[in-house]
């Protein structure tokens, strides 16, 4: 009788049976380290693809919510969008709960009132405010010192710039509430408005009341109160203008003195070259109140914008 025929050598120590499993496309796994890590990269990617693929999903969520308004007829998201170079923000965009109040006065009172800082047009302040001469205030809060000023000066208009939306709604309804109708909100940055929307010379005095200090070293060059920044004023104020700055951070008042003493178009108006008084029209607000309270010391800087020459050369307009 002949040997039964065994079509599969065997050597040593391997299985005998049927080739079924990892066997039947791959070595074993003492033998077949690379075709397992093959396998095994490949779950790999496939998971981190999927992770950056909702990544992206929630980035891209992220960038729609930003550029879409909270409120339809409302302040917009992002005014200016990609259309104006990327720059070093002197402010930080924040997005606190808005009251019920604050909203229905941003919902009904912005069509009327307000406006974006888009970039895309000159404003036309005479039409806008009714021929009053105008003054920019840029950082407001939640508004109650600048309703304060447009009543108590209604002879004046201001265009009241920030980006924090309760404080554009209180503005808003405290503006009503006053029965003002001299003060404007604008949402955005204010360096759009200046550079691109504003006519030269169209202001009689500009505003800049406890502006963020950005107190790390590091990031001093986000203060607002800077020699570009006020080349750039000058050439929006009218002669003899008011530029007015207050703050409860020492080291920027004395910043502020300083950059505004060097500049050759702005004049103190203190005889000894110092910090001024608080003047009367700038009320005192809760905030700088409890700042004082703290032990905090306001220091006030008080410029006009010179009469002689009309400014650093302009870049565009």
């Amino acid at each position: 009788m002949s040997e039964p025929v065994n079509p599969t050598p065997t050597t040593p120590g391997a299985p005998t049976g049927p080739v079924t499993g990892l066997a039947a496309g791959r070595a074993p796994a003492a033998g077949a380290g690379p075709a397992l890590d093959v396998t095994t990269a490949a779950a790999d990617a496939a998971l981190l693809s999927d992770e950056e693929a909702r990544r992206e999903a929630s980035f891209e969520r992220q960038r729609r919510l930003r550029q879409e308004p909270r409120f339809p007829g409302g302040p917009a998201a992002d005014p200016a969008g990609s259309h104006h170079e990327r720059r070093i923000r002197s402010f930080q965009p924040r997005r606190s709960r808005v009251t019920t109040g604050q909203e229905e006065a941003l919902q009904r009172l912005w069509p009327v009132w307000g406006l974006d800082i888009d970039g895309r047009r000159v404003l036309d302040l005479p039409t806008l405010f009714d021929g009053l001469p105008v003054i920019l205030e840029i950082g407001f809060g939640m508004g109650e010192a600048t309703a304060r000023m447009a009543a108590d000066d209604p002879s004046t208009g201001i265009l009241a710039v920030d980006v924090h939306t309760p404080g554009q709604g209180n503005l808003l309804a405290l503006a009503e509430r006053a029965g003002v109708t001299n003060v404007r909100v604008a949402n955005g940055d204010a360096i759009i408005l200046l550079r691109e929307m504003l006519e030269p010379a169209a202001l009689d005095g500009l505003r800049v009341y406890f502006p963020d200090p950005w107190p790390k070293t590091r990031h001093h060059k986000r203060r607002l109160i800077q020699p570009e920044f006020l080349d750039l004023v000058a050439r929006r104020l009218k002669p003899g203008a008011t530029v007015h700055c207050a703050t409860d951070w020492e080291p920027y008042a004395e910043q502020m003195l300083d950059v505004l003493t060097a500049h050759p178009l702005f004049e103190n108006t203190r005889p000894d070259g110092g910090f001024a008084p608080r003047p009367g029209f700038r009320p005192l607000t809760r905030f700088e109140g409890q700042g004082l309270d703290k032990g905090h010391v306001v220091h006030d800087v008080l410029f006009t914008r010179a009469e002689d020459g009309p400014g650093p050369s302009p870049t565009g307009h």
